[in-house]
């Protein structure tokens, strides 16, 4: 993404209004073409309804006989400050694993709530997934307030009751917005349907909000394979942080090791001077013998080279796991054998409360504070650093069964 970019994902209870707030945003900002607006009118026409922006995600056709989201969805729109990233998430129990893969790449939130119906169950756990992703950029909505008559005193109540909620866990929300989703009130511009709230719109408040600037982060290029071409020794991957320069003194952070980049490579391009976040290209070290695949080049301050890892993981197998079974861990291109040597808490996969210390097994869909002992050390940052380093998958018989971030080193 580039530096004027920011992505947010939107959680909340199901049908609290998630869909048809992002429907929203997008025509508010003249992001959604006439031709999809005609066609989302005549969906809605058919089903007796008025306009209706949430078909807008709810594009599968299960999805809009159902009613519900199922699967996380991203789509762009521009204001004239910024690029905005939409990560839309599931808000019912069974996906709740699609919810945490598209949380995992946000660096805001939207926590939507619904005026009338208030904190709902869903409301709570994406509020602990939120807490658990670390998470410090939120924004509650309070959606639907045209449903309860625009009303000061029951926006006071949910607002009271969700902040309560929210600092239960840590987190103090930087806004709460009365809006309408639907009607469009102080979503891009102020209502006058609610005159008593003088406070900044939905896009207001997400101007305020600061992108993770990963491009500005130390370098982290894992390498992918290596390459022989021409008698040339080529490391080969995706620069995940920072950028690298023709020229730059660099650290092979494995082997604590200092050397240099000879040469950058990129397909069809001549001679490149650097290379920067996301790009996927060849490097050429002065001293490179002995990198190979899963080896980690940086620069300072380093990753943290360890052999136990603590992280938060989602357990997606349908049988469970015991503590001892051997496991391989996977962070970008590292993979190393390891076990979880301890479960040191577990969650309800409903609720999100905690329901056992010091567990012996991880049952389906359950989430886990864990500890993983690995054979060998990899490289890691936190996910709030640098979220690729901070994040990876459990694999069993060569089948991934869970996914999980560091929340801190």
């Amino acid at each position: 993404m580039t530096e004027d970019s920011l992505k947010f994902v939107i959680v909340g209870h199901v049908d609290h209004g998630k869909s048809t707030l992002i429907g929203r945003l997008l025509y508010d900002t003249n992001s959604l073409p006439q031709e999809k607006f005609e066609e989302i009118r005549a969906t809605s026409e058919i089903l007796g309804k008025e306009v209706e922006f949430a078909f807008l995600m709810d594009a599968l056709k299960e999805e809009r006989e159902r009613g519900i989201t199922i699967d996380t969805a991203q789509i762009f729109f521009r204001t004239p400050q910024r690029t905005y990233v939409i990560i839309d998430a599931p808000g019912h129990k069974e996906f709740i694993k699609n919810m945490i893969t598209g949380a995992s790449q946000a660096e805001a939130a939207i926590l939507i709530v619904d005026a009338h119906e208030g904190v709902r169950e869903q409301t709570r756990r994406h509020g602990y997934l939120l807490s658990m992703l670390g998470l410090g950029q939120i924004c509650v909505v309070i959606n639907k307030m045209d449903l309860v008559d625009n009303s000061q005193e029951r926006f006071q109540d949910v607002k009271d009751d969700i902040v309560r909620f929210l600092e239960s866990l840590g987190i103090t929300p930087s806004f709460v917005i009365p809006i309408s989703a639907l009607r469009g009130d102080n979503v891009a511009s102020p209502s006058p349907n609610l005159p008593w709230y003088s406070g900044p719109t939905v896009l207001e408040a997400l101007a305020t909000f600061e992108g993770l600037k990963i491009q500005e982060r130390p370098l982290r290029f894992p390498v992918q394979d290596v390459y022989r071409v021409d008698g040339k020794e080529i490391l080969v991957g995706r620069v995940e942080s920072g950028e690298v320069k023709k020229g730059q003194g660099v650290m092979v952070a494995g082997q604590g090791r200092e050397t240099r980049v000879i040469s950058i490579e990129k397909f069809l391009v001549d001679a490149p001077q650097k290379a920067q976040c996301g790009e996927s290209i060849g490097l050429c070290l002065l001293e490179q013998q002995g990198v190979r695949r899963g080896e980690v080049i940086a620069s300072r301050p380093l990753p943290r080279a360890t052999d136990t890892v603590r992280g938060s993981i989602f357990w997606m197998e349908n049988l469970p796991y015991r503590k001892g079974e051997k496991v391989i861990f996977r962070c970008v291109t590292q993979e190393v054998k390891g076990e979880i040597l301890e479960i040191l808490k577990k969650y309800d996969p409903a609720s999100m409360e905690e329901k056992e210390e010091d567990a012996r097994e991880i049952l389906p869909a359950e989430v886990a504070e864990v500890v993983i002992r690995l054979e060998r050390p990899v490289l890691v940052d936190s996910f709030s650093f640098i979220p690729e380093m901070g994040r990876f998958v459990i694999e069993m018989g060569g089948i991934p069964v869970a996914g999980g971030i560091i929340p801190e080193i």
